[in-house]
């Protein structure tokens, strides 16, 4: 958890200042990831092309960023452009998002600028095509200097092969550095996932009512909170995201460890008898 002290919530919108008057700004979350979930079926239910789905989805992604940066939210990440889309997905669509990927970057850098947004990227980016890694290496250079929210887009990205990469990384460390593989810990494994730069989500959003993680963060969410929303993300607005945030505010993480209005002491647990089974 954070405390808001760099935010900007004068520059919030009515709606979301409404919302926003009932966190508790003292324990914000320090991370939210979000599954983008529902562009096709936005499409779908307009008669409209998939495309105009995936443009209408490319502006949300911008509102909820300068929401979150209004708010002093240290890290967004968003997963844009799954190891899946790319392998499965027609030629024509993969084609498609990535030049709406490039067209999005050259039209909201500025607006990152405006925003103080720094932005960087997870997965097997060095799979994308080269003009759209240059794109993403100008914007990336660009922000580098902002110091407010990290946007981080997981592009052609899995989580399952994140591990993969992580293992085959941590693999050849073993054999460079020679220290035996019973060392090994979860900090080890951690420290050589696309994510090690940044802490874990506290909290993850999916939209479209669809109830699975889509092998997204896999080793992150161990203890992440999960917010599913029916909304599709074409519709999806900062008001939304302080509404997922208020949702996270009302529960209890206990990370394993019991609520502190349960009462079980060390002296009652060892007079408990236990039943015969």
């Amino acid at each position: 958890m954070y405390l808001a002290s760099t935010s900007r919530v004068h520059e919030l919108t009515p709606e979301e200042r409404a919302v926003y008057s009932t966190l508790k700004t003292e324990s914000l979350p320090e991370h939210v990831a979000i599954i983008m979930d529902g562009n096709g079926r936005w499409a779908g239910h307009r008669s409209l092309k998939r495309f105009l789905g995936h443009q209408q989805g490319a502006k949300s992604v911008q509102l909820v960023t300068e929401t979150a940066s209004r708010i002093g939210l240290p890290w967004l990440t968003l997963y844009a452009f799954s190891l899946e889309n790319n392998l499965r997905r027609p030629k024509t669509e993969v084609n498609f998002l990535m030049r709406l990927l490039k067209s999005y970057l050259e039209n909201n850098v500025q607006r990152m600028m405006d925003n103080n947004v720094r932005i960087r990227y997870i997965g097997r980016i060095h799979e994308l095509p080269n003009e759209v890694q240059d794109k993403m290496a100008w914007a990336a250079d660009t922000t580098s200097a902002n110091t407010g929210t990290t946007l981080t887009l997981a592009l052609n990205y899995g989580g399952r092969i994140e591990i993969v990469d992580a293992f085959r990384a941590l693999a050849a460390e073993i054999r460079h550095k020679h220290f035996a593989p019973e060392r090994i810990s979860e900090a080890d494994i951690s420290r050589h996932l696309y994510t090690a730069h940044m802490p874990d989500p506290d909290l993850l959003i999916r939209t479209s009512g669809e109830m699975r993680i889509s092998n997204y963060l896999l080793w992150q969410i161990a203890y992440t909170e999960i917010y599913v929303t029916e909304r599709l993300w074409p519709d999806f607005r900062g008001t939304h995201l302080l509404e997922a945030i208020a949702d996270f505010q009302r529960r209890e993480r206990r990370f394993g460890g019991l609520s502190d209005s349960v009462g079980f002491t060390d002296e009652e647990a060892e007079r408990v008898k236990i039943a015969a089974s």
